[in-house]
C-alpha cells in the first residue's frame, strides 16, 4: 500500500479510533497514544493492507486490542459505579439494536416468502405506510379482501417469526414483531 492509499484508506478513521480509544480508556491522551501505536503498526504492515476486506473494522480491531493491553499494563482503571452502570447500559443498548437489526431482517426474508398478494398487501401497509382506500386503488381489490389479506400475511409472518426464533423467548419476539410490523 502507497502513502496515498494509506492516507485515504486508513486515516480517515482516526477520529473515530480515537473516540473509541477514549470510550475505552477513559482517558484522551491515553488514547491518543493507543490511536498512535495502531497506526505506527499498520503503517509497518501498509504491505499487507491490501489483503484486508474491512480496513475499519481491522482498525478497530487493534484499537480494542492495544487498550486491553494498556489496560493491563496498569492494571486497574478505578470506575465509578455510575459510569460502571451507564457502560453496561450502552451494552445492552449496542446488543438490542443488533437484535433488532437481525429481527427486521428475519421479518423482511419471511415476508418475501409470502404469496403474491398477501406480500403486495403487507408491503404496501406496512412498510409503505398506505391507507387500505390507497391500496384498493392500486389493487383493484375491495378494502375487506385487504384486511383479510393483510390479517393472513401478518399471521403467517409472526408464526413462522416465531417457530425461528423459539429459542429467545415468546414474549420479546412477540413485542418486536409486533414493533415491526
Amino acid at each position: 500500500m502507497l502513502a496515498k492509499d494509506f492516507k485515504t484508506k486508513v486515516l480517515p478513521c482516526s477520529k473515530k479510533l480515537l473516540r473509541f480509544a477514549t470510550h475505552f480508556l477513559k482517558d484522551e491522551d491515553l488514547a491518543r497514544d493507543v490511536v498512535q501505536d495502531v497506526f505506527l503498526k499498520l503503517w509497518q504492515k501498509r504491505d499487507t493492507l491490501e489483503e484486508i476486506e474491512n480496513i475499519e473494522a481491522f482498525t478497530m480491531r487493534m484499537t480494542r486490542n492495544r487498550c486491553l493491553d494498556v489496560i493491563r499494563a496498569n492494571k486497574t482503571i478505578p470506575i465509578d459505579e455510575d459510569i460502571d452502570r451507564k457502560l453496561k447500559e450502552k451494552t445492552v443498548d449496542v446488543h438490542s439494536k443488533v437484535e433488532l437489526s437481525e429481527s427486521a431482517n428475519q421479518i423482511k426474508r419471511l415476508i418475501e416468502k409470502l404469496p403474491d398478494l398477501q406480500r403486495t398487501v403487507i408491503q404496501l401497509r406496512d412498510i409503505e405506510q398506505l391507507s387500505y382506500v390507497e391500496i384498493a386503488e392500486a389493487t383493484d381489490l375491495k378494502v375487506n379482501a385487504i384486511r383479510v389479506n393483510l390479517s393472513r400475511a401478518r399471521k403467517k409472518v409472526r408464526n413462522e417469526f416465531l417457530k425461528i426464533n423459539s429459542d429467545d423467548g415468546t414474549k420479546r419476539n412477540t413485542t418486536i414483531t409486533a414493533t415491526l410490523l
